[in-house]
């Protein structure tokens, strides 16, 4: 997971600078390197990024780290799930220093990160109450209470401005609006429909018979494409088979 700050500072391939790997055929290669702008051609240390160990063995991981920022806010809103999802669509296109905007389902969250005089000026100009920075911590590792009891939890991917669905009544809201996690014990199909409609895709994330996780089904051309990856890197298919998708 990317966590919170994922849209505001970068995901988690933005900060893999190389890798090296082994791969289903007893091969160990070296993708990018240890320092900025060294790859040629086509960045596989990124694509190893969320592959679940599919296409190779992760032997080594060279990151980009950043300092910490000077200074940093949080504070929270009254505010229902439409009124926040408008704000923090609204908030996004202005120059403030955000680095994480959720709605847990009562209350808008919003942090602010950076240089102080900017975090104070933000602050002075959003209003709301100062909230526990603590709060960031257990929405990144999942220890908040909406996480955790066994309904089936699904995350989807959508434009941010997306209205809410009405299909449950168990969201929050991460991302700035463009990533939305919900408990539902809808069918799969349901899900996965919706969130197409709506221009996005979704994953069962926990509590799914089938195994570990559930990913949105690829279409046609893109699937060929995985293939093709997954043949280059694993011709035996001995590397977590199945893990992603049934066909890989």
């Amino acid at each position: 997971l990317s966590g919170p700050r994922r849209p505001y500072t970068g995901s988690a391939r933005d900060f893999v600078l190389g890798v090296q790997c082994l791969t289903g055929n007893g091969e160990i290669l070296r993708f990018g390197g240890e320092v900025m702008k060294n790859v040629a051609g086509f960045d596989a240390s990124r694509l190893m990024v969320g592959a679940m160990g599919t296409l190779g063995i992760l032997l080594e991981i060279s990151l980009k780290v950043l300092p910490n920022p000077e200074c940093e806010r949080s504070l929270t809103f009254e505010s229902g799930t439409s009124e926040a999802v408008s704000r923090m669509n609204r908030w996004a296109n202005q120059p403030l220093p955000l680095s994480g905007a959720c709605h847990d389902g009562e209350r808008l969250h919003v942090r602010l990160s950076g240089a102080e005089t900017s975090v104070r000026a933000a602050v002075a100009k959003l209003g709301g109450d100062i909230d526990n920075t603590e709060f960031w911590q257990a929405l990144r590792e999942h220890t908040h209470s909406f996480f955790r009891d066994e309904t089936p939890l699904w995350r989807m991917s959508l434009p941010p401005a997306t209205p809410l669905m009405t299909f449950s009544k168990q969201w929050f809201i991460d991302w700035g609006g463009a990533q939305r996690w919900v408990k539902t014990i809808l069918p799969s199909k349901i899900v996965l429909e919706t969130a197409q409609r709506a221009g996005g895709h979704a994953t069962m994330f926990r509590g799914n018979a089938r195994g570990p996780a559930f990913f949105h089904p690829l279409p046609p051309p893109l699937l060929a494409l995985h293939k093709r990856l997954k043949e280059a890197f694993d011709p035996r298919g001995i590397l977590n088979p199945g893990r992603l998708y049934q066909e890989l």
